[in-house]
């Protein structure tokens, strides 16, 4: 039997998005985004926040006895919502600066901010379906 056949994926639970504030973060995913927060891990600075089918964990590593490794993702993580232009421009009445205001790719929307920690965000939108 191969190590895939054994393994068996069958989707993906969290994603972590590292931060070096974890109530600033908090407040900032919770508050100005509007995810709803699922659950802290006991007293440790891991908060389980969800947005749609995922759960986006934000983790100060250094709660877990490790050294903080680089305070941001390099890839953004896109999180779908209905209209990223109105989107957009309430972020940006909130004091949230756009790396890119909005590009469309053909089927899509989408466009890019960082989060108080530098971790880039998309907001996205699919209006058609991908091409093959």
């Amino acid at each position: 039997m191969t190590a895939a056949a054994a393994i068996q994926i069958t989707g993906v639970d969290f994603v972590c998005i590292p931060t070096s504030d974890h109530d600033r973060a908090c407040e900032f995913y919770g508050g100005l985004l509007g995810l709803p927060k699922r659950q802290q891990w006991g007293d440790r600075p891991a908060t389980e926040f969800q947005a749609g089918n995922l759960t986006l964990v934000l983790f100060d590593q250094r709660g877990f006895g490790q050294a903080q490794a680089g305070s941001s993702n390099s890839a953004p993580i896109a999180l779908q919502v209905p209209d990223v232009d109105a989107a957009r421009e309430a972020l940006k009445a909130a004091g949230v600066t756009f790396i890119f205001d909005m590009i469309d790719s053909g089927v899509c929307h989408q466009a890019m901010f960082l989060d108080p920690d530098g971790n880039p965000i998309v907001i996205h939108h699919r209006y058609a379906p991908p091409t093959n």
